[in-house]
């Protein structure tokens, strides 16, 4: 009799603090779109350019990566407080050396969400942690949760500063931005 009345009491709280580990959202509010507009390029890890150094580009990187997972990397106008949103949609489009679109699908590039500009702007290889709020591969692809409209989850305890896209196909000589979105549960369109 202990036992089921420890289960009902676990079943009682898992209920009440809406299952927080398993899928249970924070309040429904309005939807954070960020304005493209107000992004900025800085350099990274670029054997011509210092780091931080503008290049120009806003959504869209200005000179086609030379490699896999060379880094493009974007600026918010100014960290954003995003501790009232659970998940993040992002979507990109992206092209080859000649401009065409490439198709979307797994395997062209992968995203992170960065707290401070002064950290860690990778994290860890295969997931978040540290400076780093979100890390997702396969941006735009069948396996990339990321660009679904049910969004991924992140942890929201400190502002994001920026953005980090990566190429991971050969064929990926540019990342376009079309949509940045923080907010909780689905996106409804």
């Amino acid at each position: 009799m202990k036992k089921l009345s420890v289960v009902l009491a676990i079943v009682t709280v898992m209920a009440l603090i809406g299952c927080a580990s398993g899928g249970g959202d924070a309040p429904a509010g309005e939807p954070l779109t960020i304005d493209l507009g107000t992004l900025k390029q800085i350099a990274i890890e670029d054997p011509e350019l210092p780091d931080g150094t503008p290049t120009g580009g806003t959504a869209k990187n200005v000179r086609p990566f030379g490699r896999n997972y060379e880094p493009f990397f974007i600026l918010f106008n100014a960290p954003i407080d995003v501790s009232g949103y659970t998940r993040a949609t992002i979507n990109c489009k992206y092209f080859n050396g000649e401009g065409e679109e490439i198709k979307q699908g797994d395997s062209n590039a992968m995203v992170c969400l960065v707290r401070d500009l002064n950290g860690d702007k990778r994290g860890p290889p295969n997931n978040a942690g540290g400076n780093i709020a979100l890390k997702e591969f396969n941006v735009g692809g069948f396996s990339g949760m990321v660009s679904s409209d049910k969004g991924v989850r992140f942890v929201n305890s400190t502002p994001i500063s920026a953005v980090l896209f990566q190429s991971s196909g050969d064929a990926v000589k540019f990342i376009e931005v079309t949509e940045i979105i923080f907010h909780n549960g689905n996106l409804e369109r």
